[in-house]
């Protein structure tokens, strides 16, 4: 496998830019989802990094998969857990009993998401500097 961390979290970081410019913009429900991607990206740059295979798109379940190699907070996973909710329902109108995606997510939502995204970016960079 071809070691490639420095593009999954040069990914992560225009993701999580892109999530940003969303909030700006008043698209809530795609900064949630950017969001989301930003911070899977992150841990799958550690994934890369170690050489080790991830499948999924749960962050959280990245993360608990990660604890096999190194010490993650429990506050992350937590976190990680709200991100992973925004994966589908921030795009798609069945996965909410009614009203379209962009009606239901707010600033607020948004703003905490993307948060969460940085931090988890931020550990992912500790994470990837320890072993270089």
């Amino acid at each position: 496998m071809v070691e490639r961390s420095k593009d999954w979290l040069e990914q992560a970081l225009s993701d999580l830019n892109h999530a940003r410019k969303d909030l700006e913009d008043g698209f809530y429900d795609w900064a949630c989802f950017s969001a989301q991607q930003a911070a899977g990206k992150a841990v799958k740059a550690v994934f890369q990094k170690i050489g080790a295979e991830t499948w999924g798109h749960s962050i959280a379940g990245l993360l608990e998969e990660l604890k096999k190699h190194s010490a993650i907070p429990g506050s992350l996973i937590d976190k990680a857990l709200e991100l992973d909710k925004a994966y589908i329902p921030a795009r798609y109108p069945n996965a909410h009993p009614a009203g379209a995606p962009f009606k239901l997510y707010t600033r607020n939502e948004g703003e905490r998401l993307v948060g969460y995204a940085g931090e988890i970016i931020e550990f992912c960079k500790s994470l990837l500097s320890k072993t270089q």
